[in-house]
């Protein structure tokens, strides 16, 4: 099946992905300093500059790939922000608001990109679709950012915040899971549910569960900035 992506869908697509990446990434960092970890910030990595989050595979090659094969569930990352926990004034509770920082930061973009719909009665004809579009999909990639990061499998930050609230005795071996999060991810998003296919059962309960939590923050979020 031919994908007809035109120059107009990258425009209204990749600034707000950009955005949402790098200020997710930089409120790690920011939070991180905040509570006395300075490792992202000497390493320039508390930055608005989006080159310095950009993973070319996670960021690049892996939506691509999983575009072009029609996957079930489309998802990338970022070059994760290094965080010294260990540094932490208080480790596990810090470590909580560090990796809340990025999916609340995603939601506020969200709230804001939804806010900004009354002001495009302001904004000249011939760009109004445009803006529209883009603070549409800033809506969508953000709260989809938020809510994937904040399934409990490390290195997500819903993985780290489960490790820093649960009991020692069910924290340590979730954190133990963290090398292999990627590969987790991928068993679950695509490969279950390819394989079930192929066997006439539906495997993609977690996409089908990030789908509507998605539907329902972006309704809520649309209700609040009176959208709806």
């Amino acid at each position: 099946m031919p994908l007809n992506i035109s120059l107009y869908d990258v425009s209204v697509w990749v600034l707000p992905l950009v955005i949402a990446i790098t200020f997710h990434e930089a409120a790690h960092g920011f939070v991180a300093r905040h509570f006395g970890d300075n490792t992202a910030w000497e390493l320039g990595r508390v930055s608005f500059n989006p080159l310095k989050h950009i993973d070319p595979f996670g960021t690049l090659v892996l939506p691509a790939i999983l575009l072009l094969s029609h996957s079930p569930f489309l998802f990338g990352y970022a070059k994760p922000v290094p965080v010294n926990f260990r540094a932490l004034r208080n480790p596990r509770i810090d470590m909580v608001w560090v990796a809340l920082a990025g999916p609340a930061t995603n939601i506020i973009l969200a709230l804001f990109a939804a806010s900004a719909f009354h002001l495009l009665g302001f904004i000249p004809a011939s760009a109004a679709q445009w803006l529209a579009d883009n603070l549409k999909n800033a809506v969508v990639i953000n709260v989809v950012l938020a809510i994937f990061n904040m399934l409990p499998i490390p290195p997500l930050d819903g993985g780290r915040v489960a490790v820093g609230l649960l009991p020692k005795v069910l924290a340590y071996p979730l954190s133990r899971l963290e090398p292999y999060g990627l590969l987790i991810l991928i068993g679950i998003l695509i490969v279950l549910p390819l394989a079930g296919s192929q066997f006439g059962l539906n495997l993609d309960v977690i996409s089908a569960i990030l789908r509507t939590s998605t539907g329902y923050v972006i309704r809520l979020l649309l209700l609040v900035t009176g959208n709806a």
